[in-house]
């Protein structure tokens, strides 16, 4: 994927696009987090590092996106949403990535385990995390459109129809994550300790990647509400 060098043409005649190609990089570095944990579980090491540095990349990116973003921004809009508005969707967008790359950082740095009971729901758990911010990013997307329309018509039921999907999404994650959660305790007799501690600690932050991409969604509503 391709994103503009430069910021000025980002922006353009709002500050909406650089918001939704901030949030494509989130999900792209999100996105990440499935062929990382599946060489996790095949213990390739080499692997698991390379695809650790490209999330890496790609939240570099987001944080430089980030920064020009604040900069540029107009400190009055001639909008109908306001720049605090803009800048809270935008600081949950940046803990995704945040959160995607602390996850990996942490189960790399440990070259940590998943036992071969909990792989095959690990997995699926991060699949609908990772569905989780797409839905998220496909709701973000539609912010051109919504202002266009004066947030008004049937494009308002659209975006509140992708955020009720949204919503459903995350609750989705949330039931995986009490089943793994689950696993875990019947078996954390076997396992030491100290990993038994990190491994909850990383069942817990990939929930909070799909807990703060429905607060993308939710902040997206407080705009449809105003």
């Amino acid at each position: 994927m391709v994103f503009s060098n430069s910021i000025s043409n980002l922006f353009g005649k709002s500050p909406i696009r650089p918001l939704q190609e901030h949030m494509s990089l989130v999900v792209v570095c999100a996105s990440k987090l499935e062929p990382f944990f599946e060489a996790v579980i095949a213990v390739d090491w080499p692997t698991a590092s390379e695809v650790f540095d490209r999330i890496s990349d790609d939240e570099n990116q987001a944080d430089e996106l980030k920064k020009q973003f604040r900069l540029n921004m107009p400190k009055s809009l001639f909008m109908p949403v306001s720049r605090g508005d803009l800048l809270g969707i935008l600081a949950q967008q940046d803990n995704i990535a945040n959160t995607a790359k602390d996850v990996c950082g942490i189960v790399l740095g440990r070259e940590m385990d998943i036992p071969a009971s909990l792989q095959s729901d690990f997995i699926a758990y991060v699949k609908s995390a990772i569905e989780t911010c797409e839905k998220a990013r496909t709701a973000i997307d539609e912010l051109d459109e919504l202002l266009e329309t004066g947030f008004t018509g049937q494009e308002v039921k659209f975006v509140k129809k992708l955020i009720r999907d949204l919503d459903a999404q995350e609750q989705k994650v949330d039931k995986r994550e009490r089943k793994l959660r689950h696993r875990l305790f019947k078996i954390e007799a076997d396992i030491p300790p100290v990993h038994v501690m990190f491994l909850y600690n990383v069942i817990d932050n990939i929930g909070e990647i799909a807990d703060t991409a429905e607060r993308v969604g939710n902040q997206l509503e407080l705009l449809l509400a105003k």
